[in-house]
């Protein structure tokens, strides 16, 4: 039985909208925390001039082959084993897209999302996040306060990060603001771009 995550449901559509414009030149990209492999199946179905590497934690990935193996698409890889702090694949990307990880991971481990994504990345290649986020330290609405408020009491080192430190952590691992784009129920998109060289 396939895992099905409702979040997936509803934010692909959105997401995909977005990612036409931003992955139009794009053609190898990774993703950082696959998770069920729903957003992998349906992305590579709607973007077949790319291809889509999905990732996660081992314990993840018989759900994400589940979804691959259902879809049957020639533009979609099976799971790669990442843990952030280990060792990234020995392959560069034209794009890393990684949906509504920031927030569950501990600071440590988005500091080597952020390592790695400058690691992996082409020249010009862009780091794509999709999520809550705070600005100037502050909330967007009222029920993402009451969402990190749950985060915290499930995992006192997860939570919703801050633009202006993630953009910090971008700047000193050779990656430059591009765009920040609203999403629906109080969600945004980020995007960095590797420092062409």
């Amino acid at each position: 039985m396939k895992p099905f995550s409702e979040a997936c449901e509803h934010n692909k559509k959105p997401i995909l909208a977005v990612l036409e414009r931003l992955f139009a030149d794009v053609h190898q990209v990774l993703e950082v925390g696959s998770g069920t492999g729903q957003h992998a199946v349906y992305f590579a179905d709607a973007l077949p001039h790319l291809i889509w590497h999905t990732s996660d934690l081992p314990q993840h990935h018989a759900g994400i082959r589940a979804w691959q193996a259902e879809a049957a698409l020639p533009n979609l890889k099976a799971p790669i084993a990442l843990d952030v702090g280990d060792a990234w694949p020995n392959q560069r990307f034209d794009a890393v897209f990684s949906a509504n990880t920031a927030h569950i991971m501990s600071w440590p481990q988005v500091e080597q999302m952020f390592r790695g994504s400058g690691q992996t990345l082409e020249s010009g290649g862009r780091l794509v996040l999709y999520g809550p986020f705070n600005f100037g330290g502050n909330y967007t609405s009222e029920s993402n306060a009451r969402f990190d408020h749950w985060l915290k009491e499930m995992d006192p080192n997860s939570g919703i990060r801050n633009f202006e430190d993630l953009d910090k952590l971008a700047g000193s691992n050779g990656l430059t603001f591009m765009e920040e784009i609203p999403m629906p129920v109080n969600n945004r998109i980020l995007v960095w771009s590797r420092t062409r060289t």
